[in-house]
This record gives structure tokens, C-alpha cells and sequence, in this order.
């Protein structure tokens, strides 16, 4: 299913927009208050998805893009189960002369069984909104120590 690109900037994006802006407008506003952390949480709590853990700093990421690819899932030696697959966003062109796209590629992690199923039912190229934090992950490889850099998604729908 393909969505026109301006569907996209029009409703999403100015919705997420708008999420986020008006914590902004309500932290600046109560600024001068003695309790201006708290007042800040609150406001920020009120405007993430209920899954969502706040403290005075905000790990918090929202996505929306296509699917490079099918969603997978792995069983990890502990026995856990996580479901895998790749966001791709465009940035725009490079240059005015240029016309080539420039875009982002984002690992997704669903860890959650809610996540999980959505996210295995999620087809290549189909658009999706994905809500959640950034995490790097350590394992052992049989060069050393690795790691990487992938999304924990709390929220994933389609659009």
C-alpha cells in the first residue's frame, strides 16, 4: 500500500509535530516555576505513549517511513524473542543540482508480544510509524566485543 507523500507531511507529520511542540509551548510557559522539572515531566507524560518512561531526559524517537524488507524474528540464547526490520526515511535531495535522494536507514527492535505480532504482520515497502527509544546493544561475536545502534520500539502502526 502506498500513501502520497503529501497525505504524509500533511496529517502525520504536522500531528508529531504538534505532539511535540506543545510540551515545548507548556515547559517554556512554566518556566519560572520552583517545581519547573516535575511541571516538565508531567506535561512530557502526557504527550508520550503510556509505555513510555520519562525523567528529566528524553530518549524518546518517532519514525515514519517504509520497510526496506520483510520483518524477522530471532530466538536469542537466553530464549528471548525479538522481531527485526529496517526503516528507510528520506532526507531529501543533496544538493539543488542533484537530484538524488538521500536516506536514512533505522534498525527497529519489537521486543514486546504486541510489538512483535504487528510487526511480523508489517509487509516490505508498507509505511509505518514507529515510536520508541534509542538503545545500543552489546553482544559477544567471535571477533570481540560487539555492538550496535537500533531503535527499541514501544509503538509500531501502519498508515
Amino acid at each position: 500500500m502506498s500513501l502520497p507523500q503529501e497525505r504524509i507531511t500533511d496529517e502525520i507529520t504536522e500531528e508529531i509535530r504538534t505532539y511535540w511542540e506543545g510540551a515545548i509551548i507548556k515547559k517554556t510557559a512554566n518556566k519560572k516555576t520552583t517545581n519547573k522539572k516535575r511541571t516538565y515531566k508531567k506535561t512530557i507524560m502526557r504527550k508520550l505513549p503510556k509505555n513510555s518512561v520519562v525523567s528529566e531526559y528524553v530518549n524518546q524517537v518517532s519514525l515514519i517511513g517504509r520497510l526496506s524488507g520483510e520483518p524477522f524474528e530471532k530466538v536469542l540464547p537466553s530464549g528471548d524473542k525479538v522481531v527485526e526490520f529496517r526503516v528507510v526515511i528520506e532526507r531529501g535531495t543533496n544538493s539543488v543540482k542533484d537530484k538524488r535522494k538521500i536516506v536514512d536507514t533505522i534498525d527497529v527492535a519489537a521486543w514486546s508480544a504486541l510489538n512483535r505480532k504487528v510487526a511480523l504482520k508489517l509487509d516490505e515497502n508498507s509505511w509505518v510509524c514507529v515510536f520508541g527509544s534509542i538503545r545500543r546493544r552489546f553482544w559477544q561475536s567471535p571477533a570481540g566485543l560487539a555492538s550496535r545502534w537500533q531503535v527499541e520500539a514501544s509503538d509500531i502502526s501502519t498508515l
